[in-house]
């Protein structure tokens, strides 16, 4: 079983349009996971049907039972956050502030603070529109802890894909180089940038590489709207050749993309032309590139 993980530096490259494309093409010969918690959209363009669906709990939060404190300020003297208020000689926790450290549950004389998990999002397990599953996850809004939901989320696709006899995971991880990227990055087999032909494109891309390179894993990259800017797509070129990245393929600027996406569906459902064409010729350079 291969895990292959699609990413970019920054958002707005259409690295989920892609994913979601390739889930398309690769059908019921894998398990896709969307490991884009905290703004998770590939659900929009494979309509999802749920099968499953669990809280997700990480991470704690203090409580005080005001039956029990006598407000003698205890807590609110070592916590080092901010997160205690007093009123009529009660306290009580501002959640925003709390980071969940205990320590005040552990110096309260009365044992008036209890810390409690947190239900954070939750996370889906569905039947998807080429009839193969998918899995899933909303974060709750503000809610932290997301590079633990990947994780969650990550497994049970690679739960579900040993049970299937899937051959791929394809995931489709979060932009950026923060927590949930590397949580995604954990464990793979093949990394796909996309990326853009543009100033931002280029620098978030050396970034987000060498992030990769840390995990010494073996990537390739698309250049998505290629023909915008060819001066900028040369750099991007030479980057990549000068980092060792395999050139996956150029695709033009096309609205056929923001049609596709307006109507639900992946661009190879809506194009049956040279696009879908350069598309599946793509995700078959991924898989001989993943599989060697």
């Amino acid at each position: 079983m291969k895990e292959i993980v699609v990413i970019s530096g920054k958002g707005g490259t259409g690295k989920t349009s892609l994913t979601a494309s390739f889930a398309v093409l690769g059908g019921k010969s894998l398990v896709t996971a969307d490991c884009d918690v905290d703004a998770a959209d590939m659900h929009i363009l494979l309509e999802p049907e749920v099968k499953k669906a669990e809280d997700f709990y990480s991470g704690v939060l203090a409580s005080i039972d005001p039956a029990l404190c006598t407000g003698c300020g205890a807590c609110d003297e070592v916590c080092r956050f901010d997160a205690l208020e007093e009123k009529d000689g009660v306290y009580s926790v501002i959640p925003l502030n709390c980071e969940g450290c205990g320590y005040c549950a552990r110096i309260c004389p009365r044992e008036a603070i209890r810390m409690e998990d947190q239900n954070v999002g939750e996370w889906y397990e569905s039947r998807i529109k080429t009839g193969t599953l998918m899995v899933h996850a909303r974060l709750g809004i503000g809610a932290e802890n997301s590079g633990k939901l990947v994780a969650k989320v990550k497994n049970e696709a690679k739960r579900i894909a040993r049970e299937l006899e899937c051959k791929i995971v394809l995931v489709d991880g979060s932009p950026g180089i923060g927590c949930p990227v590397v949580s995604s990055l954990s464990g793979a087999d093949f990394v796909v940038f996309v990326t853009e032909p543009t100033v931002s494109g280029l620098h978030d891309l050396k970034r987000v590489h060498e992030l990769v390179r840390r995990f010494s894993i073996p990537s390739g990259c698309i250049i998505n709207k290629s023909d915008l800017n060819p001066e900028t797509t040369e750099q991007v070129k030479a980057f990549l050749a000068e980092a060792g990245i395999r050139h996956l393929a150029d695709l033009p600027y096309d609205e056929s993309f923001t049609r596709a996406m307006v109507q639900g569906k992946t661009i190879v459902e809506l194009d049956s032309g040279e696009l879908k064409n350069q598309i599946s010729a793509c995700w078959n350079r991924i898989l001989d590139t993943a599989n060697a």
